[in-house]
């Protein structure tokens, strides 16, 4: 059995991956809080988790990932303050202060959320749970800190008390003075660092025990976490801003509860950056993957883009190094034409599979393909077999090998097919309609699949 290594953050190190059941994985991934559309900043956590799954079924082993969808609790803040994200986005585009018109809006972006998944060839996690359909989940683990004396009660909710907890911080050698600077003071707070497990609103909310309210961002992690995957379970993932805060409080609360470790391997991807800077909705710089497709390039272009760094370093975006990602990829796909059978290479699957267990290396696996496209040794049949043996890791889906014609969809077109796709999901079908119709009147056909919609000459 092939040796697997990840770089633990919990550790510091990197780490042989030993699985709590033999060929089996647990994993739970940060998902979306689907108050708007997600960046392509957000999408490099799907790329991620969807690599480190498929590098995991490659190695035969059987893996439940679950990957959760926010739709409420998430404050803007990490100091517990400011308006969850959710109500914010109900105030922003005029919705009443109502779960009903809370659940519109999740809806509406969890779709756009999936078919960006779609895109980018993202296999769908095992579970995709709703905050908003666990909150029982969340009040029941709250009770449970409550009668081990870590909660404490203030005037805007219910709040963990980290000076109970000796190892708060353990993730990524967290520093405790400087976190308390980050997340400010709460004069009400026995200390900086403590958090929300429970908030109090009169607005909008679910009646509890403490009061109406909504659940703390971090107690719908670990509620949804324990109740898929168990109460200790194999790994977690995430981005690298989740691990002073998001991630600490996660692991606190959960093992507080249960005293047993929540996660055995932590793994966390790097930023994307424009011009050095964080991709931020509030800084204004976000890209989304409709922007990519105007300008005439695929989405499994931008996948491509992200196999070219290692998951854990941050990556910096610009629209002519995903140019030419997608140069690289139509290169590859004409490789792949031949329709004969091939034998995969096992010299090569030998190479690429110390590379992906390597912490997923995929700079080096994806280097390795062109070395195998170079070597005369190998037969172009033998070849194409070993790169789609390869694909079931990077997901380029290149079995298809129906990318080049793919780009050959003007941008005006893909304009009129992105402004269709957002009438449907509003619901607007005569705006739809008529949108198909324009696009059926400039020579293309389009139709709408579990997958999203597909273009066609």
């Amino acid at each position: 059995m092939a040796v697997i290594k990840f770089h633990n953050t919990l550790s510091g190190r990197k780490e042989v991956f030993e699985p709590i059941t033999a060929r089996e994985v647990r994993m739970y991934n940060c998902g979306p809080t689907v108050y708007n559309y997600v960046h392509l900043g957000n999408l490099r956590s799907g790329v991620f988790s969807d690599v480190l799954r498929r590098t995991l079924e490659y190695n035969n082993f059987q893996v439940t990932q679950v990957m959760n969808i926010t739709d409420i609790g998430h404050l803007r803040s990490d100091a517990d303050e400011g308006e969850d994200k959710m109500t914010g986005a109900l105030r922003r585009e005029g919705k009443p202060l109502s779960l009903e018109s809370l659940k519109d809006l999740a809806d509406f972006y969890t779709s756009s959320f999936l078919v960006d998944l779609n895109k980018l060839n993202i296999e769908r996690p095992t579970i995709m749970p709703k905050a908003s359909e666990n909150i029982a989940e969340d009040l029941a683990l709250i009770a449970r800190l409550e009668q081990k004396g870590f909660v404490y009660s203030t005037s805007d909710g219910v709040y963990f008390d980290t000076s109970k907890d000796p190892q708060y911080g353990k993730l990524g050698g967290l520093n405790l003075k400087e976190t308390e600077s980050r997340v400010g003071q709460n004069p009400q707070k026995r200390q900086g660092a403590d958090f929300a497990l429970w908030k109090f609103n009169s607005e909008l909310g679910w009646e509890s025990p403490y009061g109406k309210g909504f659940p703390g961002w971090h107690i719908e992690c670990s509620a949804m976490s324990m109740k898929y995957l168990g109460e200790t379970f194999d790994i977690h993932t995430g981005g690298i801003e989740h691990i002073p805060i998001h991630h600490n409080n996660e692991i606190a609360q959960s093992e507080s509860a249960s005293g047993q470790s929540l996660a055995n391997y932590w793994l966390h991807h790097g930023h994307i950056t424009i011009d050095g800077q964080k991709i931020s909705k509030s800084l204004g710089n976000d890209v989304y993957l409709k922007d990519l497709e105007v300008k005439n390039i695929s989405p499994l272009a931008y996948r491509y883009w992200l196999l070219t760094s290692h998951y854990n370093t941050a990556a910096n975006f610009t629209y002519e190094a995903v140019n030419g990602s997608q140069a690289a990829l139509t290169r590859l796909s004409s490789h792949l034409s031949s329709s004969l059978s091939g034998k995969i290479s096992e010299e090569y699957r030998q190479k690429f599979l110390a590379f992906i267990n390597d912490d997923l290396d995929t700079p080096k696996a994806l280097a390795l393909v062109w070395d195998l496209l170079k070597d005369p040794q190998i037969s172009e049949d033998d070849k194409r077999a070993t790169i789609l043996d390869f694909d079931r890791v990077f997901g380029l889906d290149l079995e298809k090998g129906n990318l080049p014609e793919a780009f050959q969809i003007p941008a005006e077109i893909r304009r009129l097919a992105e402004d269709r796709q957002l009438a449907r999901l509003n619901k607007d079908w005569q705006k739809s309609d008529q949108l198909r119709q324009q696009i059926q009147e400039n020579g293309f056909g389009i139709r709408d699949t579990e997958d999203g919609y597909k273009i066609t000459k």
